[in-house]
């Protein structure tokens, strides 16, 4: 480590915003390095006996001294994640086993555990804030839950596994980018385009020529692929799109980035975490901090779930097939064809399709009105601002009071690269927090105000109008997840929390943590919203209310597949991480194929690997949690319940409520107080049932 290195480095600068016009894959051994020391400086003068158990003097000054190793591996991971160049991916994965280390002995110091138990203890404890008490009693478990009370010599393998499955899931991540990268399949019979929208073919010419081919290029990244699976006549390009895209990061391909042995090791070492810890599942471990209270009362609602959605599944599948057999000409309908005779069939059924609706929703005429809705609900102002940043596509905007006052700012990136992962999601940059006049040259408190990620993959701007760049046009499923990510943001940046482990959606139960996110989405469904947020990429005429209607009366179009695939999924994962031993003679697959019989009405080819692709719950913290999409679904729809009982999506009244009681308490206290405080009563689940087209109002 060098004084040059650590000299005016951008990682240990946090007087503002992160310096990414500066940041070098260089900059990340000696910052972390030094943080890291740092921070274990810090934790031998906090557990000294010289510092007594109280929140002044023990709790807030770890909270402040973590705060910038927090703060600076975030930077270092969302890079990773956005842009995974070799250098970047080295830089990552150097630190990355010093990083898990370092909260690993974190999580087993029994000082620091003995300093928490005792003001949890304490006569002061009573007389702390709410959050505060919150914070403690979440340090106190969440100590337990790092194998703090485990025997000495048991402590240093929990350590190990730690590391490991830290390194598995950043290896799992990485395998399942690189396969997606490695596969391109360049069609050169012009033949075959039939069907595909004008604008995918643009891209996909664009992406051939960019290489020096000729013909069109096709990959397996969202903007590409599906597009491909859901419009092109050739049944041939299809087939081999879907089979790339659901056998990647197997045995199929190189060696090297199949992610077979990371998930059945993954899966080894969560149950022996679990066992280390006492319990009988990591799926018990799991739900410990979560709403729900045992795996058999999820397994149960999810089969619930199941029961009442399966009769509309059956119908939609037996629909497709009875289309695909009469119209198509596809006697049997395979797994590649599902999405293709779906379009077909929703274009029969309501005279409209996707692409349709997709020339209206023009990037910053959706971006207008979902800020708008924003402004409307929550009473605050949205501008743009300026930050350096990491790709030139990306936008900074900041949130301001009617009166000026800054209450948080956000990244936005949109576009899918090649050097960033999949999805859609939403993280942090800083947190809010209160900065205490003690660690302050000017003597007052100031309040730290939160900065979010938020993060697409979207279809970039392709060709030219009048001799200007077309603007970026999204599918209306596109908007919805836009909605989706912003409800995560806004519930980070919304906070008026000041102690930064429950502010914004710190402390947060995760099965409820996707409360304010699907919360968001109905409005992408509000006719009052629809004409300020669209604009006709050519004519720029708002979306016609015609064709709004069609949408409408298409929002549940086989729902009840939808609703199953997601359950499906959730009681994969669930089974996985309780009753499936890694160690013995059935395999994954077999279990996800007991699931199927269980629940689903498509099977997708034995030759699927879906679990080699399963990100969420091996590489993205969902692991025995994925369940929380549909037990949050109930929560967010009935919240939304509240507004069409009032009769206007946009009531003042509920909106501030919804603000006051959900958004901006954040995790100080259980998410089902803060539901029943918004809701008046417990969680209800014909909200989502009617929203689902499952039950009449």
């Amino acid at each position: 480590m060098t004084t040059d290195i650590l000299h005016d480095n951008p990682l240990l600068d946090f007087s503002g915003l992160p310096r990414f016009d500066t940041l070098t894959p260089e900059h990340v051994q000696p910052a972390i390095s030094k943080l890291l020391a740092d921070c274990r400086a810090l934790v031998d003068l906090l557990t000294s006996d010289q510092v007594t158990a109280s929140w002044a003097t023990f709790s807030a000054p770890l909270a402040d001294g973590f705060e910038e190793l927090s703060r600076a591996w975030g930077v270092v991971v969302h890079v990773h994640s956005v842009n995974d160049i070799p250098a970047w991916r080295d830089a990552y994965n150097q630190m990355l086993p010093e990083v898990s280390r370092f909260y690993a002995e974190v999580g087993q110091n029994l000082k620091l555990f003995a300093k928490y138990k005792s003001i949890s203890e304490s006569e002061e404890y009573a007389s702390l804030s709410e959050p505060q008490r919150r914070i403690v009693d979440h340090e106190v478990r969440d100590f337990r839950l790092a194998g703090a009370e485990l025997p000495e010599d048991r402590k240093p393998r929990f350590q190990a596994i730690a590391e490991e499955l830290a390194q598995l899931s950043a290896k799992f991540s990485e395998n399942l980018l690189d396969a997606t990268n490695a596969f391109a399949e360049v069609v050169t019979d012009e033949a075959e385009l039939q069907g595909l929208p004008d604008d995918t073919r643009q891209a996909a010419r664009e992406a051939a020529a960019k290489e020096g081919k000729d013909g069109w290029k096709f990959t397996l990244h969202m903007p590409s692929y599906l597009p491909g699976l859901q419009y092109a006549d050739s049944r041939r390009l299809r087939a081999a799109l879907y089979r790339a895209y659901a056998t990647r990061a197997a045995e199929f391909g190189a060696p090297e980035m199949d992610n077979t042995p990371l998930i059945r090791r993954i899966l080894e070492l969560r149950r022996e975490e679990a066992e280390l810890l006492g319990y009988a599942s990591f799926a018990e471990v799991s739900l410990v901090p979560k709403m729900a209270e045992s795996v058999p009362q999820v397994l149960d609602f999810l089969r619930d779930l199941a029961v009442k959605a399966r009769p509309f599944a059956e119908r939609d599948i037996a629909d497709l097939r009875a289309f695909a057999r009469k119209e198509l000409g596809i006697d049997e309908m395979e797994a590649w064809d599902v999405a293709y005779v779906s379009e077909k069939l929703l274009q029969a059924r309501y005279a409209f399709s996707e692409q349709e609706v997709k020339q209206y929703f023009t990037e910053d005429r959706v971006l207008a009105g979902l800020f708008r809705v924003i402004e409307t609900l929550f009473g605050v102002c949205l501008k743009p601002d300026s930050a350096p940043t990491w790709h030139e596509d990306v936008r900074f905007f900041r949130i301001e009071t009617p009166t000026g006052e800054l209450v948080g700012q956000f990244y936005l990136d949109l576009y899918a690269r090649e050097t960033k992962r999949s999805g859609a999601w939403m993280d942090e940059a800083r947190g809010r927090r209160r900065r205490r006049a003690a660690s302050l040259a000017a003597g007052t408190d100031t309040i730290q105000t939160p900065i979010a990620y938020l993060n697409c993959n979207f279809s970039r701007p392709v060709g030219e109008r009048d001799g200007k760049p077309r603007p970026a046009t999204f599918t209306h499923d596109e908007v919805i997840t836009l909605f989706h990510e912003t409800g995560h943001g806004l519930h980070h940046l919304l906070t008026r929390v000041d102690e930064l482990g429950v502010a914004g959606i710190h402390g947060v139960e995760w099965d409820a943590v996707e409360l304010p996110s699907q919360f968001m989405e109905n409005y992408c469904w509000e006719w009052s919203v629809l004409p300020g947020m669209t604009a006709h990429v050519d004519t720029g005429e708002p979306l016609p209310r015609a064709l709004f209607d069609k949408m409408l009366a298409a929002k549940n179009f086989l729902s009840g597949m939808h609703m199953l695939r997601q359950i499906e999924f959730s009681l994969f994962d669930l089974r996985l991480h309780s009753d499936f031993d890694p160690t013995g003679d059935r395999s994954v697959l077999d279990l996800l194929a007991e699931v199927r019989r269980e629940v689903a009405v498509v099977v997708p080819p034995a030759w699927h690997r879906f679990p080699n692709t399963f990100s969420h719950i091996f590489a993205g913290g969902y692991g025995a949690g994925y369940y929380s999409y549909k037990w949050a679904e109930v929560l967010s729809a009935d919240c939304y319940g509240a507004f069409e009982a009032a009769g206007n999506a946009f009531d003042p009244l509920t909106g501030k409520r919804f603000l006051d009681e959900i958004l901006s308490v954040g995790g100080s206290r259980p998410a089902i107080d803060n539901f029943r405080a918004f809701r008046g009563r417990d969680p209800q689940v014909d909200a989502l049932l009617r929203h689902s087209g499952m039950i009449t109002a």
